[in-house]
């Protein structure tokens, strides 16, 4: 499992608040989390930071003795990472009075062998590129998403609604949050790509999936893919997190 990450400021934000990391836990066990904070003055990057840490801190205790196996277990420990992360920023935020109401998006991977076990809370994405098409995992918490499940809009007509940025769940906000999980089972060549709506707000399906399966490694990849966000305008700080099996 080949994995890269990178994160950038963008070209209107003046902090990123942002946040990423990949450990590898094992020779055939690795975990990778992107956080998109929220709040005002440093809140949202001490959020995503926190949970960013706390999260794969979790994971990787979890994981200490021996490696969950299967959907229902994998899910699990994905569950309570969340939770313990979710503790940690909301204690925080009721803690100082310039953290009060912070919170942060949350999506992670547990990659086994050939399997990634999948959670999300709010609307960063992760992606499952394979066989020349892009599936998008995970389902965005998200009002404009709210408006596609019912019909009231069209996915087109959700990339560009002014109320695209309203999240419906965060994590650190509540003193409990409700996570989703999902299983990808990967093939050789499969790739796995995590990142916040810095970049999925930006470059269309298609296009990353243009990007992601060019024949380059797969850091170039991943830093193209940052360029060409950059090169539209990049509104919002953007973090690519890209795994291959």
């Amino acid at each position: 499992m080949n994995i890269f990450g990178m994160t950038d400021i963008g070209e209107v934000r003046s902090e990123n608040q942002d946040s990423y990391t990949v450990r590898q836990l094992r020779e055939d066990v690795a975990v990778a989390v992107v956080c998109d904070g929220m709040g005002g003055a440093r809140a949202g990057n001490v959020a995503s930071a926190v949970a960013v840490e706390t999260f794969a801190a979790a994971v990787e205790e979890l994981c200490r003795e021996e490696v969950p196996q299967g959907e229902r277990c994998c899910a699990q420990v994905l569950r309570d990472a969340c939770l313990h992360a979710n503790t940690q920023v909301h204690q925080l935020s009721r803690s100082e009075e310039e953290y009060r109401g912070m919170g942060t998006t949350l999506v992670a991977a547990l990659l086994v062998g050939q399997d990634a076990y999948v959670v999300n809370v709010g609307d960063s994405r992760c992606y499952h590129i394979h066989d020349d098409a892009i599936d998008q995992v995970t389902n965005d918490h998200s009002l404009v998403q709210l408006l596609v499940n019912r019909g009231d809009i069209s996915p087109q007509e959700a990339r560009n609604h002014p109320k695209k940025n309203l999240i419906t769940r965060a994590l650190g906000v509540d003193r409990d949050v409700l996570s989703d999980c999902y299983h990808v089972a990967l093939q050789p060549g499969d790739g796995l790509l995590l990142c916040s709506d810095g970049l999925s707000n930006v470059l269309t399906d298609e296009t990353l999936l243009q990007l992601a399966q060019e024949t380059l490694p797969l850091e170039e990849r991943c830093r193209n893919m940052m360029r060409m966000t950059l090169e539209h305008g990049a509104p919002d700080n953007v973090t690519i997190v890209m795994a291959q099996l």
